[in-house]
């Protein structure tokens, strides 16, 4: 497997590369990156031949949605797959007054605050053409109508109400009229992105997290669902926060916390296995994924060209059959979950 090769993601008419790259590192998640680090990391992806980049207004509240577009400016934009994501509306603020970056260690002057409906997704996808400065976007993802980010079921029930009587409706009205190419959604959760599906006709799903080496339960019934209808699936957070890639350490994060000592164990099953077949974890986390016939794309992040260098080199890694072959026979992976010859 070669990090350029293409596939087609689901009913779209949108080619993506097998590596693609996440960008909420580019709004300093966890820790600031400078803007010429950002650029270099978006440039070197796309010089190395990938053409799926995925950002969002909530990554550093406009800070990689900016870095992403200036990245791009003088490139053949046919060459470039761009997703970005609706739902948040960036509002300025004085930074004096105190901007709560949460999960980003440095923000712009802007808070964020939830939008659903019809008017609100029609200025945020203005607002991004502004800040990506292009005149279209490739995808269009509802962000976070989820019980991780709304805090209950009943909550997000309520926004994807808000979301499917609004928001959605104007982003219908932008795939057909041509300003956006397809539309979907980006969940932490399979069964939320199932629920959305069942409720509407969305092109594509960005799951993060969801389907990897430690999770496979949305092999039950949202993928096959994915397969039935042609609906096409990018991967993020295929190392789930970090411990796919760093291994069984102390500190490792799994799910945006540190790994529970359950977690650490299996990985360290997983590790051993590993090691027998002389794999790297992080390669088999990357490559495990794209077995699925759903799964179109990987969408690991990263934060300076080196580690975009490095995940190109870490996918195309060769796996020998007989290590997927042990991970079923270990109980570590699903019987079900497909594996690369």
């Amino acid at each position: 497997m070669r990090a350029t090769d293409k596939r087609r993601l689901g009913r779209t008419k949108l080619d993506v590369t097998v590596l693609g790259l996440g960008t909420a590192t580019l709004g300093n998640l966890y820790a600031p990156v400078t803007d010429a680090d950002a650029h270099d990391t978006v440039k070197v992806a796309f010089d190395g031949g990938i053409n799926l980049v995925d950002t969002s207004p909530f990554y550093g509240h406009g800070w990689s949605e900016h870095r992403v577009g200036e990245a791009m400016r003088g490139r053949p934009r046919d060459g470039i797959v761009l997703s970005t994501k609706i739902g948040r509306l960036l509002k300025p603020k004085d930074p004096t007054r105190g901007i709560e970056g949460g999960v980003f260690a440095t923000v712009l002057p802007f808070e964020p605050v939830f939008d659903y409906s019809y008017d609100g997704v029609m200025r945020s996808f203005e607002d991004s053409l502004q800040r990506l400065g292009t005149h279209r976007i490739d995808i269009l993802l509802i962000h976070d109508v989820d019980r991780w980010t709304h805090g209950s079921q009943e909550a997000s029930d309520r926004r994807m109400k808000e979301v499917l009587d609004g928001g959605y409706k104007a982003m219908v009205k932008l795939r057909d009229g041509g300003a956006v190419g397809a539309i979907g959604a980006g969940l932490n959760e399979w069964d939320t992105s199932q629920k959305l599906a069942e409720n509407s006709d969305l092109d594509c799903f960005l799951l993060a997290g969801r389907y990897s080496l430690l999770e496979q339960e949305a092999l039950r019934t949202f993928l096959p669902l994915c397969v039935k209808r042609n609906i096409g699936i990018f991967l993020g957070g295929p190392y789930n926060t970090g411990i796919l890639a760093t291994g069984a350490v102390p500190g490792a994060y799994y799910n945006y916390a540190p790994a529970k000592p359950d977690i650490l164990e299996r990985v360290r099953k997983i590790e051993a296995v590993c090691q027998r077949h002389k794999v790297a974890l992080a390669s088999a986390a990357l490559q495990f994924p794209l077995a699925h016939p759903a799964i179109a794309s990987v969408i690991p992040g990263a934060r300076t060209a080196a580690e975009v260098k490095r995940n190109i080199a870490t996918l195309e890694a060769p796996i020998p059959g007989a290590f997927w072959a042990e991970l079923k026979q270990e109980k570590l992976i699903a019987d079900a979950a497909p594996v690369l010859a």
